[in-house]
C-alpha cells in the first residue's frame, strides 16, 4: 500500500495554510473569484427600447405607415425622398420594438443597416437621426452576431458624433446604442472606447438632463467597465472613477445600481484595480448601501466590497474601517439566500487575512450568524460557509481557533460530510484533521471526541474510507488511524474498525 500523505502535507495544499499573507491574498484572487464568484445575471448586459411613443421632434403621421410591408420599407428607405425615408425608418422601428419576436433577421438580411447607419449622419433630419438610432439601438440588442453587423456597418463613430447632437432625444438614443454594443463584449467596449466616447459621455453628466437620460448614460457607462479579458483601459477607467464616484451619491436607485455594477466590475481581479476604485474615497458610501432595502442596489455594493476584501492587506482594512463588518452580520441573516452567499463570500475573504483581521470576525460577533447557515442555509451557502471556516481555521491564533470550536462549528460541519460536493467535503476533513491537530494545544481533544460521538461524526468519517473520490477516502483513513483507535491521554478509544 504507497505511503499516504500527512494531514499538515495536505494543509500545505489547502487554502493559504503554510503561505505567507501576501501569498493568500493572491490565491485568494485566484480561487475565490475564479472558481466562487456568483454569475453577475442581475443586470441586464442589453436593453431593447419598446416604448410605444416615439417622442418625435417632429410629428409626421400616416394612415398609411401603420401597413408598411418589409418591401414597403425597403422602397422608402431608398427613397431620395426625406419624408419617405422618415416614414420607412419609422415603420421599420416599430417593428423592431415589437414586444414579441421583432424581425431582427428579416430587417438585417434586407440590407437595411447600412442605410440607418447613413441616416445617421444627416443633422439637417434629426427625426431621421433619431428614428434610425432607436432602430440600430434595437438591432444591437440582438445577438452577437447581430451586434457585429450594426457595428460591421461602421455605426459607432456616427453614434459617438451624435453625443454631441443639440438634440436631447437623438443624444440618447444614441447612448443606448452605444450601450448595447458595449455590453456585446470587450472588443466592441473598446472601439467605443477608442474612438473617445468616454468624455463625451462624462460631458453629457455635468448638463441639466431628464433622469431617465442621465440613468441611460449610467447603464452605458457600467457596460464599458464591463468584461475582464481583457479588462477596459486604465486611461478610460481612470476618466470614468471620478464621474462614477460622484453619481454614487445620486438618489435614484437605477443610477445608484448600475454605478454599484460599474464599480464591481472595476474591483475584480488584480490588486491595482481595486486600488484606483478605493482611492476615490467610496468605500463608505458603499458601505452605506449595503444598508438599502432594494436588492438592486444591495447586491451590487455588497458585490463591490466583497471584491475590494479580496485585495491586499490595506485594502481590506480600509473596508473594515468604513464599517462593512457592522454591516455584515445582518446580510448573513439576509431573507434572500443570494444575499447571505455574498455575504458569506465576503466574510470567508475577510477569515482568509492576518489574526488582526480574524479578530475582528469575532469582535463584530459573526461565528453565531455564521454557525446559523451552516445549520440551516441553503447548500451554496452552506459551500461560502465552510470556506469560511476553512480560512478562519488555518490562519487563526491558538485563542481564535478556541473561539471558532466554542461556537457550535464542528456540529454542523460534520452533517454536511454527507453533502454531493465532493470539493466541500474533502475540505471539512481537513478542518477536522486541523482541529484535532491543535486540540492537544486548546485541551480540548476529550471535548471534540465526545462531540463528534454526540452528532455520529465518527461513523461518517469512517464511511467516507470507502468513498470513490481517492483524496477523500485517504483524507478519512488518515484521521480514523491517527486519532481512534489508539490510546489518546491514557484512555483506549476502540477501533471504529474499518480498515484498507
Amino acid at each position: 500500500m504507497p505511503a499516504l500523505e500527512a494531514p499538515e502535507e495536505r494543509l500545505k495544499k489547502f487554502k493559504y495554510r503554510g503561505k505567507d499573507v501576501s501569498a493568500r491574498r493572491q490565491e485568494r484572487i485566484a480561487t475565490n473569484l475564479q472558481l466562487r464568484k456568483a454569475k453577475k445575471d442581475e443586470q441586464a448586459l442589453k436593453r431593447r427600447n419598446i416604448s410605444q411613443s416615439s417622442n418625435d421632434l417632429v410629428s409626421l403621421v400616416s394612415a398609411k405607415e401603420a401597413s408598411y410591408t418589409l418591401e414597403d420599407i425597403i422602397k422608402g428607405v431608398n427613397s431620395s425622398d426625406p419624408v419617405l425615408c422618415f416614414l420607412a425608418t419609422q415603420a421599420a422601428r416599430k417593428l423592431l420594438s415589437q414586444e414579441r419576436n421583432p424581425p431582427l433577421k428579416s430587417i438585417i438580411e434586407a440590407g437595411l443597416i447600412p442605410k440607418l447607419v447613413e441616416f445617421l449622419k444627416m443633422s439637417p433630419l434629426p427625426n431621421l437621426q433619431f428614428e434610425a438610432a432607436w432602430a440600430l439601438t434595437n438591432i444591437a440588442s440582438g445577438t452577437s452576431e447581430q451586434t457585429r453587423a450594426v457595428v460591421m456597418a461602421g455605426a459607432i463613430e456616427p453614434l459617438i458624433e451624435l453625443l454631441s447632437s443639440p438634440h436631447l432625444t437623438v443624444c440618447e438614443q444614441a447612448v443606448w446604442a452605444l450601450g448595447n454594443i458595449a455590453g456585446d463584449g470587450p472588443e466592441f467596449r473598446d472601439d467605443i472606447i477608442s474612438n473617445n466616447a468616454v468624455p463625451r459621455l462624462i460631458n453629457l453628466t455635468s448638463t441639466n438632463i431628464p433622469i431617465s437620460f442621465l440613468r441611460n448614460i449610467t447603464w452605458t457607462l457600467s457596460n464599458l467597465c464591463r468584461n475582464k479579458d481583457p479588462y477596459p483601459c486604465e486611461q478610460a477607467v481612470m476618466q470614468m472613477l471620478p464621474t462614477l464616484s460622484q453619481l454614487l451619491q445620486h438618489h435614484d436607485n437605477e443610477i445608484l445600481s448600475d454605478t454599484c455594477w460599474a464599480l464591481s466590475y472595476l474591483t475584480e481581479g488584480h490588486n491595482e484595480r481595486i486600488h484606483r476604485v478605493v482611492t476615490m474615497g467610496v468605500l463608505p458610501r458603499l458601505v452605506e448601501l449595503m444598508t438599502s432595502s432594494e436588492l438592486i442596489i444591495l447586491t451590487p455594493s455588497l458585490r463591490t466590497v466583497g471584491n475590494i476584501v479580496t485585495g491586499t492587506e490595506e485594502q481590506t482594512q480600509m473596508a473594515i474601517d468604513a464599517g462593512m463588518l457592522k454591516v455584515l452580520g445582518q446580510l448573513l441573516r439576509h431573507p434572500k439566500s443570494s444575499i447571505q452567499k455574498e455575504a458569506a463570500w465576503a466574510m470567508s475573504n475577510v477569515a482568509a487575512g492576518p489574526k488582526h483581521h480574524i479578530q475582528q470576525l469575532i469582535v463584530y460577533n459573526l461565528l453565531p450568524p455564521l454557525v446559523t447557515l451552516l445549520k440551516n442555509a441553503e447548500f451554496r451557502v452552506q459551500k461560502e460557509a465552510v470556506w469560511t471556516v476553512a480560512n478562519f481555521a488555518t490562519g487563526a491564533s491558538q485563542s481564535q481557533l478556541t473561539m471558532l470550536f466554542h461556537s457550535g462549528v464542528l456540529g454542523p460541519l460534520l452533517n454536511l460530510l454527507t453533502a454531493p460536493d465532493m470539493k466541500i467535503v474533502a475540505i471539512i476533513l481537513d478542518i477536522i484533521s486541523f482541529f484535532f491537530q491543535r486540540a492537544d494545544r486548546l485541551h480540548e481533544k476529550e471535548k471534540m471526541y465526545l462531540l463528534m460521538e454526540e452528532v455520529g461524526g465518527i461513523e461518517k468519517i469512517e464511511s467516507l474510507q470507502l468513498h470513490q473520490n481517492c483524496h477523500i477516502s485517504q483524507s478519512a483513513l488518515n484521521i480514523i488511524e491517527k486519532h481512534f483507535g489508539e490510546e489518546e491521554n491514557g484512555d483506549i478509544f476502540p477501533n471504529p474498525g474499518l480498515r484498507v
